[in-house]
């Protein structure tokens, strides 16, 4: 050091460094060398070397020119003044040395030669910043910022030198020079806090307000105030989408994709390169070797990653590195603040200790914001470049790949995989920064403790497999928990799907118990959790003290000459708590890091997938037809048998053609080869001109009608109106709420079959393509809708008829109109022709159209008679046998007379009562949208509610305990102050060992208290909080499957079940650990407080001011931050519904050829859904940086009367008072976190609320309930009975009429007649307007819904099966015997089948019963009714075509088992109720006719008979 300071000496010609003059002193100075050197040449060094940093800002800008204006032309001109200066002031120096007199130094010429060129390169700077539109300079911000920091030693200087002259001296150069340039650079300074106007030139086009970071100057950047105006509006009213600033361009999908594709081709070319040929040739065996596909390693993401987002990442990584070091500063500072306590050193240099540790504080507070900032950024780019990546691929995957996963498992790939990288972002610095801090910690700790520190050290060593094994068991009940949850849900779905048929079968009470049974599993898992949480918090909580417990304990057993004084108490202590941080993280990160690695593998998998073979389809425009297959042969996937084989088909343009053929024949399949989705083995395939395609399976977007019909075209009126009439549409259009523009549910869940399939057609008609693909678009409307639209679009006078069809379809009476028919038969052209010829051949076609016949009985007579003539002229006498068969099976309908926008096989739509006119309809379907989303803060009747559920004495107890802890944490730490300032430790300069142990005991205790009441704390608000979830759940449940019928119609099924799993998930997981953490975090800083309280009494001063300003920030960020998180989950679910859906649609958009605009759609969403994300990561930054600050204050405050107060203050004190405030910044920061999110998750509570607290039905049993042997006869009474839905019309009136015991009842009438609405008046599904109903003389009315509803028995209309035993199916309760059961199963006919079952009854069946078919759903209905056997049943119907065989034993079974009861059946075929006792005719809510059948046939003028005669069965 001495022969480094002498050569700085020669240099300046005057001493360099005097201890005396500056540290060992009342008043410090530097000396006049120091000044002239080192003062300047460190901002000047800095601004060489952050130029880089400014420089690469430069070189990436891609915005140009910022005009010149007053802000700009000051800097530079000031800059120029300031060249100017330094040149004056060298002058002077040159000046001084020629005259001899005085000797002037090196130092003297260097100063301003330094200074004038780094003037010069800040003036550079400034001019290229302007030039590539960087509007404000951090690097420009902090050298003018360090230039008035290390001027003001100098300043002082040079105005005490001024004082200090005698009246008649001049006025020394140096001073008028000096104050010419410090108020300059002071300006400069000022200036610089400013941004700059924005640039004229600029890529990048700015939608919506623009965000105003890139408007704020740099100091504004650095404190994130540019965030105060949202926070005020969020603060103000809800925030709403328009208030957020449209994404910086650069985090855009426009910049980010690009860049992410640039380097995942790299990627992808090299793995080419890489995996070389795909076949090898060996010389040795001369044989030519296929590598397996399973050998060559996929390409990984990863790479890509890196190279695109690795820059910004670095940069964030660098200023973790500073933030790491900066950490052990405060410590440093706290042993040099306790020793100017002890000793007697000038009052200046505690203020300086003051002053130190807030600037570390708030150094580390904006390094820690910014990091995190960058982070957040770098995720949201790899999320953005992922997901549009994903969403891509998705699109070119070939069939064979796609097969291979889910479109869930897809999904979740850009859901759970992607947004990992999010949260792992922000940690993953950790893996290198926590070592670091742990060494660091021990390097320190080993300075002040020796050896012993090891004995904490292995502690903590010891502490982290415990850890990780409770973290590991915790892991598996979640996975546990998940699948109770799970099945809970799953059962619950299937519950609230069927409701219907549970409240007709008063099953309710089983399945309540059925979810309560796994809910208690579920809650078994839940509690020991619990008990694993607190152990791991109380592991935590303990660690440091127990560390410091070893260390301590250890340090002053070895040593007995040293004892353990205040210095190294407590500077240890803060060493330890920062100890904590990376210790507790560390096992985190690492299991993150592995669940992201899976992540990646699964991407990669994923994203190195075969895709479709676009050139397999070739486009020459030279070929005559536009569609041609030549000898082609087609599979789906790589290895599996060829669907299609020898195809040849020539196209002519302008022809429509049929393709027929049996089931499964391979006619979709013809159509998915000439659009390119098969694998082609051989052939040729090519197609001219743009494709239209319908497929079988309509897709409908989640979007208005009329966007999914001009499907991105532009709108032209006259064009759409006459597509939606020719497609049959308007009379739909009309019914619905409102019109075209209606939004259609995901999967268009609020159209019916038919519908769907007709939007679809009008899409491809709208779309005016050149080809068209129509795979058997008519299957589902009704027939008269069919020719409507055979006639009006497909057919030789439609408005296709220019357009070349290729027709897919099952409906022979068109056939004749066809230009060219192709008969498939096993994947092969069996027959082509036209149907005169094909009529000749006798060969499969005709056999096509027999099998066809009685579908077309449904259609028009004359067009029949067509076709029976064609075939008797053919096929002579076998046709009449086959015929008959045919019609036999045919089902006459009475429903057909549905309105024109009718659809086959019952409409999947409710069937209305015609009464609702168009605006009840309007309210029908608003009752569903809303769902309420609570604004603002929550009310204090939900906190009441939660707290009622918890239980006032846990909420008690729960206070308590942490009082509790809280005395013994504060007394363990008093107790050391005390033990560090006992002066008479050391006697004769050895430790007296009594009064140690003495310390060292009571210190342990104390531990072990705070040990055994941290464990207690944490475990009593879990389990407050368990119970409070399983008293929530029970309410909710009990409540909900009490509620009526109606309440189930306007309440969609996702929003009840979203209250069961998601709300239930935040009860039972999220909320126990924030509200336990609120509390501790509560108590910790009320610990805090007053211990800086007891230590320097005059804190309590400031404690208000601060808690005014803390409270503040809290209530805006709170409110902004709850808002800002509700609108980016809102917006989050587009994302991936859209994803959904095109991967669902890929065929149809493929075909379209309208990939590019769908691509455009999802990063649209994307980046609407970043642009509500990023706020709130700022709202975070914004929240840190404010609450740090207020407890750097506090830091400062507790230093700063530390120092005011040393004569009266022991030092022991000052280590516990500044030790436990350099703690408080994280957790103020943490509690307000956690209040923020209890506020946000306290919602679900109320959601919850809000179900459990809906209206009632009747009650399920009443006690003066009728006999158990009632209905003893069944018979049944209808007294002037009115029913009806909701408020209005009632739906039946004034029905009257006696049906006695015994009688078979059948109720026809046209849709909408109030069929229906009878049976559910039976049930009390509906309660009567007026009236009432007997039944053996008592009214149903009076008695308990479930003594009502298990004695009499429904078979309904759709089988409704839940999964489960097949025994669970029939007998829910368990009450009949196993005879019994199988007795049922045989009458209806199910016996053989479930004896073949291997598991017999306990048979589980799928969920829905999808592993029966539709027949046997049915038969085990029948089954559920034999096995009740009570003495009235009712029959309704299915309308679904069922198989006729089960039909026939249905009825052959009720007509021969139920002949002892009164049978009502609501009939939709006549035939079925022609031998039934009375009929009963239902018109327009009355009752019209009732007599026996024969009697009504009789009069030829009854409804009855027009109906009989509609359906055939009268000539």
């Amino acid at each position: 050091m001495m022969s480094y300071n002498s050569t700085l000496d020669d240099f300046c010609g005057s001493k360099f460094w005097d201890s005396n003059l500056t540290w060992y002193t009342e008043n410090p100075e530097f000396t006049p060398c120091f000044e002239k050197t080192v003062l300047v040449w460190i901002p000047c060094i800095f601004l060489w070397v952050a130029a880089l940093l400014d420089a690469y800002y430069i070189f990436n800008s891609k915005e140009r020119n910022i005009p010149w204006n007053i802000l700009n032309i000051i800097k530079l001109v000031i800059t120029c003044l300031l060249i100017v200066l330094k040149f004056v002031d060298l002058g002077v120096t040159v000046h001084k040395s020629s005259k001899e007199e005085e000797y002037v130094f090196n130092a003297d010429y260097y100063s301003p030669i330094v200074k004038i060129l780094t003037f010069i390169l800040s003036a550079t700077l400034l001019f290229y910043n302007r030039k590539y539109g960087m509007r404000a300079s951090g690097v420009l911000f902090f050298f003018w910022l360090l230039l008035i920091l290390a001027g003001l030693p100098q300043l002082r200087s040079e105005v005490l030198l001024h004082y200090n002259l005698t009246e008649d001296e001049n006025v020394q150069y140096n001073f008028v020079s000096y104050m010419i340039y410090y108020p300059l650079i002071i300006v400069m300074f000022i200036l610089n806090c400013f941004a700059d106007l924005p640039p004229r030139d600029s890529p990048y086009k700015f939608e919506k307000n623009q965000c105003p970071e890139s408007a704020s100057g740099f100091p504004s950047r650095l404190t994130f105030s540019w965030f105060d105006p949202l926070a005020l509006t969020g603060f103000r009213r809800s925030l709403t989408e328009s208030d957020l600033w449209a994404l910086n361009p650069p985090d855009s999908s426009k910049e980010v994709v690009p860049r992410f594709d640039k380097f995942w081709e790299r990627t992808l070319k090299k793995k080419e390169i890489a995996s070389g040929p795909k076949a090898t040739y060996s010389k040795t065996s001369a044989s030519v070797n296929f590598k397996p596909d399973k050998e060559r390693k996929p390409a990984s993401i990863l790479g890509a990653l890196c190279l695109a987002f690795g820059g910004q990442f670095l940069f964030g990584a660098l200023l973790k590195l500073i933030n790491d070091t900066l950490m052990f500063l405060s410590p440093q500072l706290l042993k040099l603040l306790i020793g100017f306590v002890e000793s007697k050193e000038a009052v200046w240099k505690g203020y300086l200790y003051a002053l130190g540790l807030v600037a570390c504080a708030t150094a580390q507070t904006m390094l820690l914001a910014h990091y995190f900032t960058r982070m957040y950024l770098v995720g949201m780019r790899i999320r953005t470049a992922l997901t549009s990546a994903i969403y891509r691929k998705s699109l070119r995957i070939s069939n064979s790949a796609r097969k291979e996963s889910t479109v869930g498992e897809i999904v979740n790939l850009m859901s759970v995989d992607a947004q990992r990288f999010v949260e792992l972002t922000a940690y993953l610095n950790m893996i290198w920064s926590a070592p670091l801090q742990i060494a660091l910690a021990l390097y320190f700790l080993w300075g002040i403790l020796g050896p012993s520190v090891l004995a904490g050290l292995a502690v903590m060593i010891v502490l982290i497999p415990v850890n990780g094994l409770i973290a590991n068991r915790v892991k598996t009940l979640q996975i546990r928990q998940m699948k109770y949850k799970d099945e809970r849900v799953k059962l619950m779905n299937e519950v609230l799907n069927g409701i219907k048929v549970l409240k007709m079968y008063a099953w309710e009470p089983s399945f309540e118990d059925q979810i309560l049974k796994i809910r208690n599993e579920e809650m078994k898992v839940l509690k020991q959790t619990a008990y694993l949480n607190s152990a791991t918090s109380f592991i935590w909580s303990c660690a440091p003290f127990l560390v410091s417990l070893m260390s301590f304990g250890c340090f002053v057993l070895v040593n007995d000459k040293e004892v353990l004084d205040s210095k190294r108490a407590f500077v240890a202590l803060s060493l330890f708590n920062i100890l904590r941080f990376p210790l507790s993280m560390l096992p985190n990160v690492i299991s993150n890091v592995v669940q992201t690695s899976v992540g990646i593998k699964r991407l990669n998998k994923f994203m190195n997938c075969d895709e479709l073979n676009v050139s397999s389809v070739e486009h020459d425009p030279k070929e005559p037809n536009p569609l041609v297959i030549e000898n082609g042969h087609f599979t789906w996937g790589d290895d599996s048998e060829p669907v299609l084989k020898n195809i040849n088909v020539h196209i002519p343009s302008g022809n429509l053609v049929a393709v027929v053929g049996s089931v499964g024949s391979g006619k979709s399949s013809l159509l998915s080869a000439l659009l390119g989705e098969m694998n082609k083995i051989s052939g040729r395939v090519n197609t001219t001109g743009n494709i239209a395609y319908v497929s079988q399976q309509a897709w409908i977007q989640n979007a208005t009608l009329q966007d999914n019909i001009i499907f991105g075209k532009s709108l032209d009126k006259s064009k759409y109106n006459n597509v939606i009439n020719v497609c049959a549409l308007k009379p739909d259009f009309d019914v619905l709420p409102g019109g075209d523009q209606t939004e259609i549910g995901e999967k268009g869940i609020n159209l019916s079959g038919g519908q769907k399939q007709r939007v679809s057609l009008a899409r491809a008609v709208y779309y005016d393509a050149d080809n068209y693909f129509l795979d058997d678009p008519l299957s589902a409307v009704d027939s008269h809708v069919g020719k409507h639209i055979f006639d009006k679009v497909i057919g030789p006078n439609g408005l296709l008829k220019n357009k070349t069809r290729v027709w897919v379809t099952h409906n022979v009476s068109y056939l004749a109109q066809t230009d060219h028919i192709l008969v498939l038969r096993d994947g092969e052209v069996s027959e082509a022709g036209t149907y005169q010829q094909l009529l000749e051949k006798k060969g499969a076609f005709a056999e096509f159209l027999l099998h066809h016949l009685s579908d077309a009985e449904r259609t028009s007579p004359e067009e029949l008679n067509e076709l029976k003539q064609d075939l008797e002229s053919k096929l002579g006498s076998e046709f009449q046998n086959k015929l008959q068969r045919a019609r036999s099976l045919s089902e006459s309908t009475s429903e057909s007379e549905q309105p024109a926008a009718g659809d086959r096989r019952g409409s999947s739509v409710k069937r209305r009562t015609p009464e609702t006119t168009p605006n009840e309809l309007k309210e029908k379907n608003k009752l569903i949208e809303a769902e309420k989303t609570e604004t603002g803060s929550v009310k204090w009747s939900v906190y009441k509610h939660y707290l009622t559920s918890v239980g006032v004495t846990a909420s008690a107890v729960t206070v308590l305990m942490n009082l509790v802890l809280q005395l013994f944490q504060v007394g363990s730490n008093y107790w050391l102050a005390q033990w560090s300032n006992d002066d008479s430790m050391l006697v004769n300069g050895t430790v007296d060992k009594s009064r140690r142990d003495l310390y060292l005991g009571v210190y342990g205790g104390l531990g072990i208290g705070q040990a055994l009441s941290s464990f207690f704390t944490d475990l009593m608000p879990y389990l407050a909080c368990w119970r409070a979830a399983r008293i929530l759940h029970e309410l909710l449940l009990d409540n909900v499957l009490k509620a009526p019928l109606q309440f189930f119609e306007v309440t969609p099924v996702g929003r009840i079940l979203s209250r069961f799993s998601k709300d239930m998930d935040v009860v039972d997981t999220s909320l126990p650990s924030q509200a336990s953490d609120v509390i501790y975090c509560a108590f910790e800083v009320l610990g805090t407080l007053f211990v800086i309280s007891f230590s320097t009494p005059i804190f309590m001063a400031v404690i208000l001011p601060i808690g005014v300003v803390y409270y503040v920030i809290q209530r805006f960020y709170v409110a902004t931050s709850r808002q800002l998180k509700r609108l980016e989950s809102v917006s989050r679910s587009p994302i991936y519904s859209h994803f959904g859906e095109s991967i669902t649609g890929a065929t149809t958009i493929r075909a379209y050829g309208v990939t590019k605009r769908f691509v455009e759609e999802s990063e649209r969403g994307v980046d609407h859904n970043q642009s509500c994300y990023y706020p709130s990561c700022i709202a975070n930054r914004w929240l840190a940086v404010r609450l740090e600050m207020i407890g750097n204050l506090i830091i400062f405050f507790a230093a700063l009367f530390a120092v005011l107060g040393r004569d009266t203050i022991n030092p022991g004190l000052v280590g516990l008072s500044v030790s436990y405030a350099l703690q408080i910044t994280q957790t103020l920061n943490w509690l307000v976190r956690m209040t923020s999110e209890v506020e946000t998750n306290i919602v679900a509570v109320e959601r919850i609320k809000e179900y459990a607290e809906t209206t009632q039905e009747a009650a399920w049993t009443v006690t003066k309930g009728p006999g158990s042997t009632w209905p003893e006869t069944g018979a049944l009474q209808l007294e002037r009975l009115s029913l009806g839905y909701r408020s209005g019309e009632p739906a039946l009136r004034d029905l009257t009429c006696t049906v006695a015991p015994r009688d078979k009842l059948g109720i026809v009438g046209r849709t909408g007649a109030g069929k229906s609405t009878l049976t559910l008046g039976l049930f009390r599904i509906v309660e009567a307007m007026s009236g009432r109903i007997l039944i053996d003389g008592i009214d149903i009315s009076t008695i308990g819904l479930h003594q009502l509803r298990s004695r009499i028995t429904i078979i309904p209309q759709d089988p409704v099966l839940f999964s489960g035993s097949l025994r669970m199916n029939l007998d829910p309760f368990g009450v009949y015997t196993d005879e019994e059961i199988w007795r049922s199963l045989e009458h209806a006919h199910l016996k053989s089948f479930v004896q073949g079952l291997q598991a017999g009854l306990l048979h589980e069946i799928s969920e829905g019963g999808e592993n029966l078919s539709v027949g046997q759903r049915q038969l085990v209905c029948l089954a559920r009714a034999l096995l009740r056997k009570t003495p009235l049943l009712v029959l309704d119907e299915a309308t679904a075509a069922v198989d006729l065989e089960t039909d026939d034993l249905i009825q052959k079974t009720i007509r021969s088992e139920f002949a002892s009861c009164t049978v009502l059946t609501i009939a939709h075929r006549l035939n079925t109720i022609m031998d039934s006792t009375k009929v009963m005719v239902l018109d327009k809510g009355q009752l019209v006719e009732y007599a026996p059948p024969e009697q009504l046939l009789q009069d030829k003028n009854s409804i009855f008979y027009g109906m009989a005669k509609d359906a055939g069965l009268v000539n």
